[in-house]
């Protein structure tokens, strides 16, 4: 058989991954270059306002800023995916999270209290009557608390009834909201539907409903991005998949080494009531070998 000629010999290499057309908003350079940026504040306003359909209208936001140094001799403290103030004076914390973190309910808790904390004066009095309300807004690629959006404030137990509104957080879990594209009814719905899917669209859908939309589109474009900006992305996009597996292929060991030990503790049982190992081995489709160590 004739040897292929360097020039004709293409080697058999996996394709790569298909590039998306627009930014993954679960990057951290994606989340701010929609939520964080005052070139692109009415997206952030626009949001919010549709969150809070009904209930509140942020006419303006202030970006401060998203550093909190914690006092100590260490000099460690927190910082805001994005800090700001609305036209009315409350606090808005917005953060991203996009996989599942220990004690994320504490570290939200302990974030807003920091904003709380943070409007006295080092040695003077408070004025408590002039204490600003804070919001925590939380978009999570992960489920937390069971449902897509949690409303949380203080109130009390028996008659529910608010006991201050100085402190409110909000969850929004992204995998558990699973309504198709001709299912969102609300401008709300669909902002978390462009959201969620942004990475494998081809299009932003719902332009023709609403001009912010289309906004979206030009902002979140991979294209519009400059040189230095592309870099930037797609290094925090490869440290976003490359995390996104590492937890993937953790929970799935969990599944299979939980699965494995429930078999071997109904393997156990079966054997300790006289179950020959031949027949253990095929209801539990463990090898003979495991069982006789039983």
């Amino acid at each position: 058989m004739e040897k292929p000629s360097k020039d004709s010999f293409i080697p058999d290499f996996p394709q790569p991954r298909q590039a998306s057309r627009f930014m993954n908003p679960f990057t951290d350079m994606g989340f701010k270059r929609i939520f964080g940026q005052e070139a692109n504040k009415d997206l952030l306003l626009d949001f919010l306002n549709e969150l809070l359909e009904g209930e509140d209208r942020i006419a303006d936001v202030q970006f401060l800023d998203k550093e909190i140094i914690r006092g100590n001799e260490q000099k460690r403290g927190i910082i805001y995916d994005v800090f700001c103030r609305t036209a009315d004076g409350k606090y808005l914390i917005i953060e991203m999270q996009a996989s599942s973190q220990k004690a994320y309910r504490e570290r939200a808790i302990y974030y807003s209290g920091k904003a709380l904390s943070r409007q006295g004066t080092p040695g003077e009095g408070w004025d408590f009557d002039q204490l600003a309300a804070v919001y925590s807004i939380n978009f999570l690629n992960f489920v937390l608390l069971g449902k897509f959006r949690s409303d949380i404030f203080l109130m009390d137990r028996d008659t529910q009834q608010v006991f201050s509104t100085k402190q409110r957080f909000i969850f929004l879990e992204f995998p558990l909201f699973r309504k198709k594209e001709q299912e969102c009814k609300t401008d709300f719905e669909r902002w978390i539907y462009i959201l969620k899917h942004m990475e494998t669209l081809n299009r932003i859908p719902f332009q023709p409903m609403k001009a912010i939309f289309e906004r979206l589109a030009k902002v979140t474009n991979v294209e519009s991005l400059t040189p230095d900006e592309r870099y930037a992305y797609e290094r925090d996009l490869k440290a976003y998949r490359d995390y996104k597996a590492q937890m993937d292929y953790a929970k799935e060991e969990g599944i299979e080494k939980g699965i494995k030990k429930e078999k071997l503790r109904n393997a156990k049982a079966m054997k300790a009531k006289g179950y020959p190992v031949n027949d253990i081995a095929d209801i539990t489709g463990l090898p003979i070998q495991d069982i006789e160590k039983l």
